[in-house]
């Protein structure tokens, strides 16, 4: 297993022309729907011998980023009219408008002499006639996929304002077996999919993993020998860290922004409170103190105030409170049960689990409850993640079968419209979206 370590990118060079045309730049408002999503041609990165496939691959992974994101539209390749090889310091614009290629992704690939991976490519506004941004980006051979997911990352925030989102990680749960039986592993792979390893055997239960904020580690919850544990998985090393035995416990740490605390829910004397240790010291302090069920802590993104779970009202509902237990304050107040609040990494949204009328939703709302948004509605919609730069939320999905309910990943953008399956080998759930990788 690679190092996060050794995953080292470096964007050397920063290849901007000035705009030849006096025309307002191509952007898009990802704050609203997108009926007709950019089309977008992406040419193979330029490359001989040994990195002739790697050009073509790195394309293929950069195309299938943008379009997943549901903004953009990949153009087929058997359309292009001007071949790859034909373009030197500057593309035959008229030849993409005929295709109606709005953006025009080109680029080259190499092996330099000591061994490493030089990726150029260059973003064209085809109606403007210009370069909007290029970079070259130098890596061990190994990570050229990595080298696809920044191209694609600097793509959308140049069309979009915002960070992109495709050089990330996932940790889930992966299932198998019968409903009675069943295995659960922790398992991690690219956002889309692809690097798939499992990280653990599937000789315990494994429940609810958290990424930190460093996304080295991961914090989950295990039974071992019917004992509720909660660990630390370097990624790294892949070794484990006991952080202790918290009989009773109803739901995994998550980690504190910073990275130095984790916030948690432990049962104290036949009830749920939320509680929060400092990783430094080891030392536990209670936040909550309420006879009524307790769940589901999140940070905010400053570290000053918590999300939580409650039925205090009667009804399971959203909390906000300080970071100190201070004055909580119930944010929603629609019909149903609410569950799962996760906080934005903006900082600007809460996503949960609402159930209604014998249907889950995922949904957001603001901090304070106002601006309510179901964004998604089936037989059993879970789990909430954000992914780093808050405009994507994936979760999981049970379905009913002949044989049983199936259980797999999805993601879905602020808008509601662009709902995507997660490939996983077997099923999962309890989705968690790691940080932009370092």
């Amino acid at each position: 297993m690679n190092k996060i370590a050794s995953l080292y990118l470096l964007a050397l060079a920063v290849l901007v022309l000035p705009a030849q045309l006096a025309r307002a730049e191509l952007s898009i408002d990802i704050t609203q729907g997108v009926v007709d999503p950019i089309p977008v041609a992406v040419t193979r990165l330029l490359g001989g011998g040994e990195t002739e496939q790697v050009g073509r691959d790195v394309a293929t992974v950069v195309a299938a980023d943008l379009e997943r994101s549901g903004l953009f539209r990949a153009i087929d390749t058997r359309a292009f009219i001007q071949q790859p090889e034909a373009i030197a310091l500057q593309p035959s614009f008229g030849d993409w408008r005929q295709i109606n290629s709005q953006l025009l992704v080109t680029g080259n690939v190499g092996i330099e002499a000591d061994g490493r991976l030089q990726a150029t490519f260059r973003l064209w506004d085809t109606f403007a006639e210009s370069q909007m941004t290029g970079f070259t980006f130098r890596t061990v051979p190994s990570n050229w996929r990595r080298v696809a997911h920044k191209i694609a990352d600097a793509i959308y925030k140049r069309v979009t304002g915002e960070d992109g989102y495709f050089d990330t990680r996932v940790v889930y749960v992966s299932e198998t077996g019968a409903a009675t039986r069943r295995v659960k592993r922790l398992a991690m792979m690219d956002q889309d999919g692809a690097n798939h390893r499992f990280l653990t055997n599937g000789d315990d239960l494994v429940l609810t993993p958290r990424f930190s904020p460093t996304a080295q580690e991961i914090t989950f919850m295990s039974y071992f020998n019917d004992t509720p544990r909660v660990y630390i998985h370097n990624i790294d090393t892949g070794q484990q860290e006991l952080l202790g035995n918290f009989p009773g416990m109803t739901f995994a740490p998550r980690f504190s922004p910073d990275g130095n605390r984790v916030v948690m829910s432990l049962s104290v004397g036949g009830n749920s409170e939320i509680f929060v240790m400092d990783l430094r010291t080891r030392r536990i302090d209670q936040l909550t103190k309420d006879p009524a069920i307790d769940t589901s802590p999140s940070f905010a993104p400053d570290s000053s105030r918590i999300a939580f779970n409650s039925d205090r009202g009667g009804s399971p509902q959203l909390y906000v409170m300080s970071a100190s237990g201070a004055n909580p304050q119930r944010i929603s107040f629609g019909d149903g049960r609410y569950s799962t609040p996760v906080w934005s990494p903006r900082g600007d949204l809460i996503a949960f689990t609402k159930q209604h009328k014998g249907l889950f939703y995922i949904g957001v709302m603001r901090p304070d409850g106002s601006g309510e948004r179901l964004l998604t509605k089936s037989y059993l919609d879970e789990g909430p993640t954000w992914s780093p730069n808050g405009r994507v939320i994936m979760f999981f999905r049970e379905t009913p079968t002949s044989k049983g309910n199936v259980s797999k990943l999805f993601s879905v953008d602020l808008t509601g419209y662009n709902e995507r399956l997660v490939v996983t080998p077997l099923d999962g759930s309890d989705p968690a979206w790691s940080p932009s990788l370092p």
